[in-house]
């Protein structure tokens, strides 16, 4: 299915929750570390991020990275495989940063692109957690057509709800996300479709750090 070209960016956000873990001990959030942070991709898997469609890159200042997808789109109605109306998407990445310092993630902005027919439903779906870490809270948010425009959802946690990645240790940051497109009460002849997906890396996903300090051994 040829999607056709993005209209102008307009916005609006949905805010939530991000993970109810309970809070980590030690000191509370401080400035980004000045030393190098990198994201490295251990694994992709799913039917909306196959292997070369997710790329990660951190912000200069350590405040940040961003994952762009270049096809992640899930879309419903006239002749599109029901298979298509569901895509979903596993990165487990491997967060390297300096010593004494370690991270949660306080808060993540999703952006796409809908076209939904009146009537149409599109929802985007994210969970997040730490290898080993049982806990985990996922966030959903819906959109009803109609909708032809870019799309932005927020998910955030305050401070004292935030989980840390434990000192010292190496674990992995798994992001588990879904994107769907439902037919609803709209004309079945009509294709609508949601996607993260961006061609030219205007249209990425922020996840935002929390930085604090590890306790001196």
């Amino acid at each position: 299915m040829i999607k056709p070209l993005r209209t102008a960016l307009t916005i609006a956000a949905v805010t939530g929750s991000l993970v109810a873990f309970s809070p980590s001990a030690g000191a509370t959030a401080t400035a980004p570390p000045t030393g190098k942070v990198t994201v490295d991709v251990a694994t992709v898997n799913g039917s909306g991020c196959r292997p070369g469609t997710a790329t990660v890159a951190v912000a200069p200042d350590n405040s940040a990275f961003t994952v762009t997808y270049s096809d992640y789109l899930a879309q419903a109605g006239a002749d599109v495989p029901v298979t298509e109306g569901r895509k979903n998407c596993l990165l487990s990445l491997v967060v390297n940063v300096p010593q004494g310092f370690t991270y949660a993630v306080s808060k993540v902005d999703y952006r796409g692109f809908g076209s939904l027919a009146e009537g149409a439903i599109g929802t985007q779906k994210a969970s997040y957690y730490f290898q080993g870490m049982s806990q985990t809270m996922s966030r959903s948010h819906q959109f009803h057509g109609a909708l032809d425009d870019n799309w932005q959802v927020t998910d955030t946690t305050g401070i004292e709800a935030l989980v840390f990645a434990p000192c010292g240790e190496k674990r992995n940051f798994n992001i588990n996300t879904e994107l769907r497109a439902e037919v609803g009460t709209s004309d079945k002849t009509q294709v609508s479709y949601m996607t993260v997906d961006s061609t030219d890396g205007s249209l990425n996903t922020v996840y935002h750090f929390s930085w604090k300090e590890c306790p001196a051994r």
